[in-house]
């Protein structure tokens, strides 16, 4: 296992990418910032995997955490609710 780009804490942005195909990333958190909650490890990636390919490299997964109104932006004010998203590192940059 690489050591992961992020570590918990850390404020990141998903990329804005609209990908044909199998993606994992939900189209909701695109281009939306959030900080880094928790490192999973590496795995295969899913990606690839849905095409019959081998999954190879390994992908490191992230629990990335969101605040409502970055997400939904007429979210009510001074709301604490937070939205996580399991999200592999290719989809990440930093914020």
């Amino acid at each position: 296992m690489e050591s992961p780009r992020f570590k918990p804490g850390e404020r990141v942005r998903v990329r804005a990418e609209d990908r044909p195909g199998h993606i994992r990333t939900p189209f909701y958190v695109r281009g939306k910032a959030g900080w880094i909650e928790r490192v999973y490890g590496d795995f295969l990636n899913p990606e690839a995997l849905a095409y019959g390919k081998d999954g190879l490299p390994e992908k490191t997964l992230y629990l990335v955490g969101f605040d409502q109104k970055e997400v939904w932006g007429q979210y009510p004010a001074g709301s604490q609710d937070k939205l996580f998203v399991d999200i592999y590192d290719h989809w990440l940059e930093p914020a």
